[in-house]
């Protein structure tokens, strides 16, 4: 048994298109839920430091993932090149793929380094507390730093997933989390001779885990090509047109996060200019800690989704492809009701993890508000998953033009404007969560009748290469064939 195949008295009573789903998706989920332990005992550390900056790590994390999804998702756009290239059996183009998306994670790792420099200017247009601005600027310009080895990381990972070899993953994503543990353990508080560094040791440690993360990953990819079958070593160089196939599908992938990232970056603005908007922001915060242990489980299904139907398209067969996607539903719609149940009947076991040492006039106020916010994340996440998955099903198709159109336009009509209009209302910390669970459900069914509209089974991200029984097929079929007198009119 390898690392990569599960114990088979684990899915024995299940059918085979969900075996198939899961022996993919159980090394994403527990990798993901490694990346989530880094980041909840980060949130942990801080809210145990201060209550205020754990609304400032959240809001300034934000504003940082708005640029980041865009590199990060960009460059792990590199699992459906490599899917849909091992589908049609073109092994010797994966080396190939996987270089074009670390050049964009080295240039754009670069570029983002630029960021520290509107830093200040950047959070003081929020109208946040003077203090609370003061902890995010602090914040984010020590996670900048992780950009780059956080983009690469991506790459490597989203090699891994696109060869079907997910356990990988779980590796390094579990060195990175160590790391941060560590990091975090000695930067915040001041242990073992380092300097009480708060707030901005925690984003050190997070730049510091990711570099770490980031030499693993490129050791292991090298190491998972002993025989040169996928070119890695002997592939490096600019591939122009694979480079520009990665731009043209690539780059929309990652405008969908960003795109979404800002909208939701001006949403928690507005929420930190409530009238109670520090209490209101450190409870938004608690509850998308919560959000994101959640639905990390769900993002695996939906990346495991969206290789099997890049893998199925490359060998031509959509039919399988929507199979698979239809099984990852199910699977995220039976774990997100089970997760949601559980917010709403035991609130307290979730947001406990972040009270402070001290309790604080803030922190009171923002238990009492987080065990609300909790009810809408039930609904909020179950509808969330679903879209995961099919996005990353049209994502695995090269769809990804749409979504990154729906993502540009839906949320600001249905969430953001909204939550601008109760700003000033006592209770619009409710009614902001209510538009923003209107408009999760609204995007849901956007994507599923775009998904079984079935325009995605057609797509390509790849050149296919034609086998010598269909390129003797088409040489008789020039022979015979007719011309069709449509291509003659002018």
């Amino acid at each position: 048994m390898t690392c990569d195949s599960p114990p088979k008295l684990m899915f024995a009573f299940i059918p085979q298109k969900y075996k198939e789903v899961l022996r993919l998706a159980w090394p994403l989920i527990i990798a993901n839920a490694f990346w989530n332990i880094q980041l909840t005992v980060d949130r942990i550390f801080i809210g145990e430091y201060s209550s205020l900056g754990l609304g400032a790590v959240i809001a300034a994390g934000i504003v940082f993932w708005v640029p980041m999804a865009l590199l990060q998702q960009t460059s792990a756009y590199v699992s459906t090149f490599i899917a849909q290239y091992s589908g049609s059996k073109q092994p010797e183009m994966i080396g190939t793929a996987f270089w074009q998306a670390i050049w964009i994670a080295l240039i754009g790792g670069s570029l983002f380094l630029l960021l520290l420099f509107p830093t200040p200017y950047l959070f003081s247009i929020f109208s946040h507390s003077q203090e609370m601005q003061a902890l995010e600027v602090i914040y984010f310009k020590a996670i900048c730093w992780s950009a780059l080895p956080t983009a690469i990381v991506a790459v490597c990972s989203g090699f891994f997933t696109g060869i079907e070899k997910t356990a990988t993953i779980m590796k390094i994503n579990a060195a990175g989390m160590m790391a941060n543990i560590l990091f975090d353990y000695v930067l915040i508080f001041g242990h073992w001779g380092f300097p009480e560094l708060g707030v901005k040791g925690a984003g050190y440690a997070t730049s510091l885990a990711a570099l770490v993360a980031m030499i693993y990953g490129l050791m292991v990819v090298i190491r998972a090509d002993p025989t040169n079958l996928y070119k890695i070593t002997s592939s490096i160089k600019l591939h122009t047109d694979v480079f520009r196939r990665f731009l043209i599908y690539g780059v929309p992938s990652g405008l969908q996060w960003s795109l979404e990232a800002t909208a939701f970056t001006v949403f928690v603005v507005f929420i930190g200019r409530l009238p109670n908007g520090d209490a209101s922001l450190t409870a938004t915060s608690i509850a998308l800690s919560i959000m994101h242990l959640s639905v990390l489980p769900s993002i695996g299904v939906a990346q495991a989704i969206g290789v099997l139907v890049g893998k199925s398209l490359g060998q031509s067969a959509p039919d399988k492809a929507e199979t698979f996607s239809w099984a990852g539903v199910r699977i995220v719609a039976i774990y997100m009701l089970t997760m949601g149940i559980s917010f709403i009947l035991i609130p307290d076991f979730y947001i406990n993890w972040f009270a402070p040492r001290v309790g604080t006039d803030v922190w009171l106020q923002a238990q009492h508000i987080a065990v609300f916010l909790l009810m809408f994340m039930a609904l909020f996440t179950l509808f969330d998953s679903m879209n995961f998955v099919l996005s990353f099903a049209l994502r695995g198709a090269g769809d990804t033009k749409f979504i990154s159109w729906v993502s540009l336009l839906v949320p600001w009509p249905l969430m953001v404007i909204p939550t601008w209009m109760v700003s000033k209302h006592a209770q619009g910390i409710y009614y902001a969560w209510g538009f923003a669970s209107f408009y999760i459900i609204v995007l849901a069914f956007i994507i599923l009748f775009r998904f079984r509209g079935g325009k995605w089974k057609k797509m390509r991200v790849i050149e296919m290469q034609q086998t010598p029984s269909e390129l003797d097929l088409n040489a008789t079929a020039s022979k015979t064939d007719l011309p069709d007198p449509v291509q003659f009119q002018l």
